[in-house]
C-alpha cells in the first residue's frame, strides 16, 4: 500500500518539477526506508529496491524531459533485465538517495544505472536493461532519441555492462530448445 501513496507523492513532484536535465545527466531522489520496507532482518528487503528503482526511473523520465512525450504517445517502459548487487543494508527510517543514469544504448535497449547511498556510502548498484512499446511494437532507439532532443556522441557503454549484456545473450543461446 505504502508504494501507492509513494507513487501519488511523486506525480505530485512530477506536476511541481520546473527543473530539466540533460539525457545523460545523473538523476537523485531522496526516501526514507519506512518499516513497511522492511523484512524481519530489520533491513530493506530485496524486492523494494525494485520497486524504489521503478519510481527511481520515472522520476529520471520526467528531469529529462521525457514523460509528457512519453504519455503522449501512449509509450510505455518494458525492463527486459535487472542485474543488482547489494553491498550495505538500508536500516528502517534510514534516508537514502537514487542516483539513476542512463549510461548507454546498442541497437535495440537503453541501459541505466542506479545507485542506492547514503551518509553510510554505497547501499547497492543496479543495471536495468529496456525498451519502451507501444501498441505498435518496440519503439527504436533512434526515435526515442529524436523525441528526447538529443544529438550527442552515443556513449560507450561501461565495461561491466559489455559483460552482463554479453551473460545475457550467453544465458538465451544456452537456454534456447534443441
Amino acid at each position: 500500500m505504502n508504494l501507492y501513496f509513494r507513487l501519488l507523492l511523486l506525480f505530485f513532484k512530477i506536476k511541481r518539477n520546473h527543473q530539466f536535465q540533460n539525457l545523460l545527466d545523473t538523476v537523485d531522489i531522496d526516501f526514507k526506508a519506512l518499516p513497511s520496507d522492511c523484512d524481519i532482518n530489520l533491513h530493506m528487503t530485496n524486492s523494494r529496491y525494485l520497486a524504489m528503482m521503478d519510481l527511481s526511473r520515472t522520476w529520471m523520465t520526467e528531469r529529462v524531459g521525457l514523460l509528457k512525450q512519453i504519455m503522449k504517445r501512449r509509450w510505455f517502459p518494458i525492463v527486459n533485465a535487472t542485474a543488482i548487487t547489494y553491498i550495505r543494508d538500508i536500516k528502517p527510517m534510514q534516508q537514502y538517495t537514487i542516483s539513476t543514469r542512463l549510461v548507454g544504448w546498442d541497437h535495440k535497449y537503453f541501459y541505466i544505472e542506479q545507485k542506492f547511498h547514503s551518509k553510510r556510502g554505497l547501499h547497492a548498484i543496479a543495471y536495468v536493461r529496456g525498451v519502451f512499446k507501444s501498441k505498435k511494437g518496440v519503439i527504436s532507439i533512434d526515435e526515442m532519441l529524436e523525441v528526447a532532443g538529443f544529438n550527442g556522441q552515443t556513449p560507450i557503454l561501461p565495461s561491466e555492462v559489455m559483460h552482463w549484456k554479453e551473460m545475457l545473450e550467453q544465458k538465451k543461446i544456452s537456454n534456447l530448445p534443441k
